[in-house]
């Protein structure tokens, strides 16, 4: 990669330095996927852009998640634009497969990435570009932003009752790594996501003695693959469809493809696959799960309601004491200080537009990767960084024609 460059004070000059006000690029706030991918689209068209990522290498998200993560996507509908993976992958491709993927992606397309660096509000400027102020108390010029971060800023604990006071070990899913520390040890997962279902999974073939999940709402199941058709197929064929036409179809496969674990304490949800995504619910992908619960390798109970006396208490007034919770809650959006204040988020902290579109209160601003699409993340966020590209330079050279 010739030009990764790191923005924090060093003895000597770091080399291939990208010089970051010239020209007035535009700047890509986050070195992920997403980031990436709008960079190597924007460059493709004669673009100019830079991607500014805080911490110190791209990818980092990806870096620090468990570590039996593996995509749900498919290797082939995975790939961002411009560059396959490498069929040595797999189908299911593993956690650090995918950092290198994605390391290999910033070099064999040369973006200007600038590491080290955290954006921490963003202005409009009089004459319709954008300043940017960077940690260090650097204050960059841009043409237009992209903001690919912030989906999943802040790690999320509940304000149980009796949290503060609580003595036991409980750690958010974000700090957990694998299983080894909780080998022969009672743990609890909070959470029914895809998230907390794996590290239950991770621990249950790990060794912990005993594992249970706490669970608010039943989640849909469906399989990750049913002879050899994933189902990511299946949702990309159905995207565009009617919402109630999808959550009948969804109904039938998984009455046919998943068993029935109301005996187990997961009934199936009464609302609608696809009207539970619209919400921001993503159905759980088997990869064992539906087994370890069947065997009773994981124990599914109630929700939890706070800490009392150092035990756990469940919904309906049953008290647990594990010997560590691992808390899989989700994230909060961290968009407020960095763009709040262009009225450009809705009342949950989200983007009102994305993709394509600009908000009309802030032109010059996109936004990708605030979506959660049953077609797979990482392939959507290679349609939108086409789509943004093409509407940057579309605007840019509007901009051109005006100037002259």
């Amino acid at each position: 990669m010739n030009t990764l460059a790191h923005m924090a004070d060093s003895p000597s000059p770091a080399p291939h330095r990208v010089p970051l006000q010239q020209d007035r690029p535009v700047y890509v706030v986050g070195g992920g996927p997403g980031g990436l991918a709008v960079a190597h689209a924007l460059r493709a068209r004669g673009v100019r852009a830079v991607v500014l990522e805080r911490s110190a290498q791209v990818g980092a998200s990806w870096r620090n998640h468990y570590a039996r993560l593996r995509l749900h996507t498919t290797r082939r509908l995975s790939a961002l634009p411009g560059l396959p993976m490498p069929r040595s992958f797999g189908r299911w491709v593993a956690r650090d497969d995918v950092v290198r993927y994605l390391e290999k992606y910033a070099e064999h397309h040369q973006l200007e990435i600038v590491t080290g660096v955290e954006v921490s509000r963003v202005e409009r400027t009089d004459d319709g570009g954008w300043l940017l102020h960077a940690s260090g108390g650097r204050e960059l010029t841009g043409s237009a932003v992209v903001v690919a971060t912030g989906r999943n800023h802040t790690p999320f604990l509940p304000d149980w009752p009796g949290r503060d006071t609580y003595t036991g070990e409980l750690l958010h899913a974000s700090a957990y790594r694998d299983a080894a520390p909780y080998a022969g040890r009672d743990v609890l997962v909070v959470g029914v996501g895809n998230t907390g279902t794996e590290i239950a999974l991770d621990l249950a073939e790990g060794g912990a003695a005993r594992v249970r999940l706490a669970v608010r709402t039943p989640p849909h199941i469906v399989r990750r693959s049913t002879l050899g058709w994933a189902a990511q197929y299946s949702a990309v064929l159905v995207r565009r469809l009617p919402v109630f036409v999808v959550d009948r179809l969804a109904r039938l496969v998984c009455r046919i493809s998943v068993p029935d674990l109301t005996a187990h304490g997961l009934p199936r949800p009464a609302a609608g696959l696809y009207s539970r995504v619209r919400q921001g619910a993503i159905p759980v992908q088997d990869t064992g799960f539906v087994k370890a619960v069947r065997k009773g390798r994981i124990e599914v109970v109630g929700a939890v309601e706070g800490f009392e006396d150092d035990k756990v208490v469940l919904a309906g007034g049953e008290r647990i004491a594990p010997e560590a919770v691992v808390a899989a809650t989700g994230y909060r959006r961290g968009l407020e200080g960095l763009i709040g204040h262009l009225g450009v988020l809705d009342g949950r902290g989200r983007p009102v537009v994305r993709g394509a579109r600009t908000p009309r209160t802030a032109p010059g601003l996109w936004f990708t990767g605030f979506t959660d699409p049953i077609s797979g993340m990482l392939r959507e966020l290679g349609r939108d960084a086409e789509k943004i590209a093409r509407a940057v330079a579309r605007d840019a050279r509007r901009r051109a024609r005006r100037a002259h």
